[in-house]
């Protein structure tokens, strides 16, 4: 029996949110600033002609407005779900939203917060020594940051250690 192709999973911090409105932390909506970025990250999923299958999608307001800043720039998905779970979720919800992808999903985009996807993609991806893509990972993972990691296998088998970080960018908007 071969062993299943290999799987790309994108996971996005989402764009920089603004602290201008007396809201709820779920309906704050991202900023100027964030919204140019969330363009910025369609911008940099079209230039690696990285189009998921799936995105997951946390319900708050600044995730859905980065996906759709991201569209706006010429990204494109599959299709697109809203997660509840993935909103204040740790990293052991979140691998339990990735091992219940359908492995008919090549690759999977899921746009979250932090601490969980920061911690989810420490978690997955195993480190390598020596590695720029992890100095820059470690020293911060702010708002628009974009961590592209290679699964081996299947999303069931995904855990500690058992993916590669092929890059990592933080999406800016040039003005």
């Amino acid at each position: 029996m071969e062993p299943a192709p290999g799987k790309t999973l994108i996971l996005v911090r989402h764009a920089k949110s603004s602290w201008d409105l007396d809201v709820d932390d779920a309906e704050r909506p991202l900023s100027g600033r964030g919204r140019r970025d969330a363009r910025a990250i369609g911008e940099l999923l079209v230039s690696r002609a990285v189009q998921p299958d799936l995105v997951l999608c946390s319900p708050a307001t600044r995730t859905c407005q980065t996906w759709e800043g991201a569209v706006a720039a010429g990204a494109n998905a599959g299709d697109v779900r809203i997660e509840p779970a993935i909103y204040r979720a740790w990293v052991p919800e979140l691998v339990s939203l990735i091992r219940a992808v359908s492995e008919s999903v090549d690759t999977l985009l899921m746009v979250g917060h932090a601490p969980g996807i920061p911690d989810l993609v420490e978690h997955l991806a195993a480190r390598e020594g020596g590695s720029d893509l992890w100095a820059r990972m470690e020293a911060k993972f702010p708002t628009a940051a974009v961590a592209i990691l290679d699964v081996p296998g299947a999303w069931s088998d995904v855990g500690k250690g058992r993916a590669h970080l092929d890059s990592f960018q933080v999406a800016r908007a040039n003005t």
